[in-house]
């Protein structure tokens, strides 16, 4: 247990405890008088109140000392209000693990199936055994950033490659989300605030010519012809493609209702409301599935095995896709460059980029301009070849009589602005 003293050389006070079989001693600047030693008292009682619980965090309480040490004195007992607040939580709050448990059990009811698994194989392998037997009020910043760095370490799903950025933010975005919602309920405060995620590596898209599109159509297993045809026409993702079913094909209409999406071998909603929508059927999407229908008509998936089981993404990029890349000579590239085909595609044919944004099931265009444009400068208007056009116009001399072409003047400032007019 521990206790308030007083020092006999200087008369002021300090906590003596021992804990883990050492001792303690943290000094304060306060004279030993009744109104010091009252304000003492609430850290004092928190204190003896964890050493009696097992909950007893050194860290949390004087953050200052090491054992066998006397280190300075502390300033005063104002100035140690973070440290009273730390230990506050330490003693007030539950465990992290418990507290981890319960968070997960409350909001999972709101989560896809895919992303509840996400968060449990998060919580299991890295945040309970980095935190789980510390009090969820204790975990400081100084943890949580050493925690950071530690990930940056973890070896990757593949051999040879560590955690990405991308990934450490996922499991950092999840502890931030814990911490939050204890602080909100314990009233302490959120050791995370101003922490930004870590820079993520900006994606690069390989979208196929449309050369390259009509290769592999003709080139691709016949039982997967449709299949890929409708792939590369409508900018599916995989989950929306094998998830595809017959009662969401409107032929009369030549719609295709983007409904449910297959995840992880599961019925989902789809990933956001925004992807609830309808895709127009461009001629050879419909024939294609006017194709498809006569083979599994009868079936509830429109792309499906015998069984009436769904496509698999993992099978059908292991057993058809990279092996129809390397035998056309292709670079090995992700099934999803599919959907980045089609947009490009449709950019260069000229359609409107929000039809184009509406279809893939974005919110805006902004993805677009962002993601695409390099792909279709002239039409989105980035590669200042409209002014080109107008300075070329302008300045390009006109023949003389004589057919000579004289030597290009720069015509005045308002000849331009009329022109641009």
């Amino acid at each position: 247990m521990a206790s308030i003293r007083q020092r006999i050389d200087t008369g002021n006070l300090f906590f003596d405890l021992r804990w883990d079989g050492k001792r303690y001693r943290a000094q304060t600047e306060l004279a030993d008088t009744p109104e010091n030693r009252a304000s003492l008292e609430p850290k004092l009682r928190l204190l003896n109140e964890a050493i009696k619980r097992g909950r007893f965090d050194l860290a949390a309480f004087f953050p200052e000392l090491t054992p066998g040490s006397t280190p300075a004195p502390v300033s005063t007992a104002p100035a140690r209000e973070d440290g009273l607040q730390r230990a506050a939580a330490a003693v007030a709050t539950p465990l992290f693990t418990t507290f981890a448990d319960q968070w997960f059990s409350e909001f999972k009811i709101g989560w896809r199936r895919t992303y509840t698994t996400t968060v449990r194989g998060i919580l299991d392998g890295h945040l309970l055994p980095r935190f789980g037997t510390l009090a969820i009020g204790a975990v400081t910043r100084a943890q949580i950033l050493e925690f950071r760095s530690h990930l940056a370490g973890v070896r990757g799903r593949r051999p040879g490659t560590k955690l990405s950025p991308a990934r450490i933010n996922t499991i950092m975005l999840i502890l931030r989300q814990i911490l939050q919602e204890s602080a909100d309920r314990y009233e302490f405060t959120m050791p995370m605030g101003r922490l930004k995620p870590l820079k993520v590596p900006k994606s690069d898209v390989q979208p196929f010519t449309l050369e390259q599109v009509q290769l592999l159509i003709n080139s691709i297993r016949k039982d997967y012809k449709n299949y890929l045809t409708v792939r590369f026409f409508t900018g599916l993702r995989s989950g929306e493609i094998n998830g595809l079913k017959w009662k969401y094909v409107d032929f009369e209409r030549r719609l295709i209702l983007v409904r449910e999406t297959i995840v992880g071998g599961h019925e989902e909603y789809t990933k956001n409301d925004f992807s609830q929508r309808e895709v127009i059927m461009d001629g050879l999407t419909y024939e294609a599935l006017q194709a498809q229908h006569k083979a599994t008509g009868k079936m509830e998936y429109v792309f499906c095995n015998r069984a009436g089981e769904p496509v698999d993404t993992a099978n059908f990029t292991k057993r058809v896709w990279y092996p129809l890349l390397r035998h056309l000579g292709l670079a090995l590239r992700r099934p999803y460059q599919t959907r980045h085909t089609a947009a490009t595609l449709w950019l260069a044919a000229g359609e409107s980029p929000s039809w184009i944004a509406a279809t893939l099931g974005h919110n805006s265009t902004e993805m677009l301009h962002r993601v695409y444009s390099r792909y279709v400068p002239n039409l989105t208007r980035r590669d200042g070849s409209a002014f080109d056009r107008l300075l070329h116009a302008t300045f390009k001399p006109k023949a003389n009589d004589d057919g000579t072409t004289p030597p290009a003047q720069p015509p005045p400032v308002r000849a331009l602005i009329a022109a641009a007019a």
